[in-house]
């Protein structure tokens, strides 16, 4: 059997980058994704759960409160004055700023409520409680 060639036809001399962005946004979103696992999984906080939890809020400043009474702000840990002065600093430099608030579950109210505090005094004046959702009862 004898191969036969076109004459005809002309030599490609161009690249197709059409798979390569497909790859590449395949690696983004793969990349995001385990980014927010890794980070949530870093740092063991066990939430309050309830039926009625709102979605995620996107954040500016993230506040955990560990059972051990530790403070972090975006994976960093602080003292609770350094925690005020930070928040303060960011606050000022932009007035939209957006705290959540992730507080172990095991944790006094009173605790919670001079987090909670902290956070208002120092200028930020949205703020959310992060929790787990859970089933609905009766369902």
């Amino acid at each position: 059997m004898a191969l036969e060639v076109n004459r005809d036809e002309e030599v490609i001399s161009s690249i197709n980058i059409i798979p390569f962005v497909d790859i590449v946004l395949v690696l983004l979103i793969i990349f995001m994704v385990t980014s927010t696992a890794i980070v949530k999984a870093a740092i063991k906080v066990e939430l309050p759960k309830a039926a009625a939890a709102g979605s995620e809020v996107s954040s500016t400043v993230n506040l955990v409160v560990t059972k051990d009474r530790d403070i972090i702000i975006d994976g960093e840990q602080v003292s609770f004055a350094d925690a005020a002065d930070r928040i303060r600093k960011l606050a000022k430099d932009r007035p939209e700023l957006q705290a959540v608030i992730s507080a172990d579950k095991g944790l006094p109210y009173g605790e919670v409520v001079s987090v909670i505090d902290m956070v208002k005094q120092s200028g930020v004046v949205t703020f959310a409680l992060n929790i787990e959702r859970r089933a609905p009862a009766g369902a």
